[in-house]
């Protein structure tokens, strides 16, 4: 083969895989468009009735608060971009299944067959955990967080809570439990993946509670209700990832897996020699711990051993040899 057409080879080849690398981005292109598109659509929709949606995402502080009070608004702009902002992430909020089957499909062609099995039921408790989360937070935490906040106002005090502030208070509660109703998702992936077990995750539960009031106080405001609120939900939600695991999984064995697709699984194993001539645990058939001059003594044997059976594998290897150029010698 000429030099020339080795060059217009390789050139052919760095076209294709160009190609192969185009044709992903513009895969990637058209499904980001379709996801914004998504959104802008649910959002024409659902701007027409903003006020509206304000008025339910604002009534369980309006319907604690006393008579003669209302919302203010500070801000000249508010009364416009706080329902709008408001409008925008209800769009994001309930697209996000056309969103997580956008980027599913994107991904999904380069996932082993197990890989999908496995990822859809996750996706689909992700979100519903997700959505879940948001509900405990409006039907549960805000009559109860809100009925203490009006409760401990001093006397004399007006609770006229500014429209704007509402808005980022609710919106970081939302986010906070719906990441926090995660937990159960999060424990199941790690014990599927190996990292660690069930029982090692039960064992370090004091550690996990600590944590999760840890993440109350980096997620939700600074009071010790809704740090308490989230901890605990956070706690029980790690209990039934534990249970999930416990259920839908068996226990592997530990190994170091180079390489694994839907035909084979390449594992490195651990290689020891004369296993069965070691005692387990130190100890002799009669249960008796050994010493440390009768563990040296034992692996001397077993060194002497390995020694004596090369040796007489040469001493084979040696007369076979012998025998063949016996053989080749004319009669």
């Amino acid at each position: 083969m000429s030099e020339s057409e080795t060059k217009q080879e390789d050139l052919s080849e760095q076209d294709q895989h160009e190609q192969t690398l185009m044709d992903h981005l513009i895969e990637l292109r058209d499904r980001l468009l379709h996801m914004v598109l998504a959104i802008l659509i649910m959002f024409v929709a659902l701007f027409a009735f903003s006020e509206d949606i304000f008025t339910i995402a604002a009534e369980p502080l309006l319907n604690l608060m006393p008579e003669g009070t209302s919302m203010i608004a500070t801000g000249v702009t508010s009364p416009f971009l706080v329902p709008f902002k408001l409008v925008m992430l209800l769009s994001v909020l309930l697209t996000i299944p056309y969103l997580l089957h956008q980027m599913w499909a994107f991904i999904a062609p380069g996932l082993y067959r197990h890989e999908k099995r496995l990822a859809t039921p996750l996706l689909v408790s992700s979100v519903i955990l997700f959505y879940c989360g948001i509900a405990f937070a409006y039907f549960v935490i805000f009559p109860i967080l809100f009925g203490f906040f009006i409760g401990i106002a001093p006397e004399g005090v007006a609770v006229m809570t500014d429209i704007g502030q509402y808005l980022d208070f609710i919106i970081a509660i939302f986010l906070a439990f719906g990441i926090a109703f995660e937990v159960p998702v999060a424990t199941f992936l790690l014990i599927a993946a190996g990292v660690t077990t069930a029982d090692k995750l039960a064992e370090k539960r004091p550690y996990i509670i600590i944590g999760a009031f840890v993440i109350g106080m980096m997620l939700t405001p600074p009071d010790v209700i809704s740090q308490s609120l989230l901890a605990v939900p956070i706690w029980l939600l790690f209990e039934l990832g534990l249970i999930a695991s416990r259920l839908f999984l068996k226990d592997k064995e530990e190994e170091n897996v180079i390489m694994q697709n839907d035909e084979f699984a390449l594992v490195e194993e651990n290689l020891v020699t004369h296993q069965a001539d070691i005692p387990e645990d130190d100890h002799d058939e009669e249960g008796n711990p050994l010493t440390d001059a009768e563990m040296e003594q034992l692996f001397d044997e077993i060194e002497q051993e390995e020694e004596d059976n090369s040796r007489d594998d040469e001493d084979d290897s040696d007369e076979e040899d012998s025998e063949d150029d016996s053989d080749k010698k004319p009669s």
